[in-house]
């Protein structure tokens, strides 16, 4: 599966647009499940885990005008609680948004979690990077680069900023064996001084495109006659070390990469919600393979396995269907 640039309905993605959708017959069932003694959570998850994230956003159009200028978020916030009330706003959100809101999460409390932020970085193109910055802005009413700089520091700030500003230099068209030598002299040039200069790692893996880059890396491995995650681990230290993990290991398939996260995280419910939301209408099909390669289990049996009632049920609705 290769990288998606851009949401379509292929067969990449797993949540489709609903056929035949009615958005105020939609509404209608949420507010009447809403109003319900105790709420039918079962309901409102069956809908919103059925619609893509357009239609989505129609129905909450719809409930804003059915139920008297009151607005859905706040309505389902108080129906429901813990995982399963993230699980269903961040649904409601934007793609954008939603990136956002996954950005913030990775700076709030004490401490930032880089592995988490990085994450969301490098499995973003730089349109989606874009856009998650704007939103950031709207929701929060602060500016990402900078809370990003106050989060980070050194040589990691640099290679943060790098990643969310990512720019594809490189010629696309054509294969550029000369710019793939000089950048794979680079990386090895700069890892044989005394000192370490990441500047050039910084440089190139985030200004040339996955295609090119895999090249790279695998000229690099040839040179070096190990794999670019063992030189990274013997080079680097600190959050660079873990920057420069993730950028070289979600590069060659972020489809495999993210297979991975959630193969050691699968009891995380924050993770994993954040993945199958984000990737629900672009790529969870090529993430659902790769996790079959990699654990000879399904991703779709993993979660019924670990998950129980409305949460099991929000889940796999995102996941979709078992892969034999």
């Amino acid at each position: 599966c290769r990288r998606v640039e851009a949401m379509w309905w292929g067969t990449l993605g797993t949540v489709r647009p609903f056929p035949n959708f009615n958005a105020e017959k939609d509404a209608r069932v949420i507010q009447n499940a809403l109003e319900s003694k105790g709420s039918d959570l079962n309901t409102l998850v069956r809908i919103l885990t059925n619609r893509n994230n357009a239609q989505r956003q129609s129905i909450a159009q719809s409930y804003h005008n059915l139920a008297k200028k009151v607005t859905l978020c706040p309505a389902l916030k108080k129906a429901l609680s813990g995982g399963l009330e993230q699980l269903i706003l961040g649904l409601m959100m934007t793609p954008s948004q939603f990136e956002a809101h996954r950005l913030r999460q990775t700076m709030e409390g004490i401490g930032t979690d880089e592995e988490g932020l990085l994450a969301v970085l490098c499995t973003k193109t730089p349109q989606q990077l874009k856009d998650a910055t704007t939103a950031y802005k709207q929701e929060f009413g602060r500016y990402l680069e900078n809370d990003l700089i106050s989060e980070t520091s050194k040589d990691f700030t640099k290679l943060v900023l790098a990643i969310l500003k990512k720019e594809e230099l490189n010629s696309k068209e054509n294969v550029d064996y000369h710019l793939i030598n000089q950048d794979v002299k680079a990386l090895n040039d700069a890892l044989n001084g005394k000192k370490k200069d990441p500047a050039p790692w910084i440089q190139v893996l985030t200004t040339r495109d996955s295609n090119h880059l895999s090249r790279v890396l695998s000229g690099l491995e040839d040179l070096r006659g190990e794999t670019v995650d063992k030189t990274v681990q013997s080079h680097f230290s600190g959050d660079l070390k873990v920057g420069f993990q993730t950028l070289v290991r979600s590069i060659p398939s972020i489809p495999l990469f993210l297979a991975q996260r959630l193969n050691n995280n699968i009891k995380k419910s924050n993770l994993v919600m954040g993945i199958l939301i984000s990737h629900s209408e672009e790529d969870l099909l090529c993430v659902r393979i790769e996790y079959r390669k990699l654990t000879n289990t399904s991703l779709y049996s993993t979660i019924q396995k670990e998950y129980k009632g409305e949460m099991q049920q929000a889940l796999l609705a995102l996941c979709r269907s078992e892969d034999i």
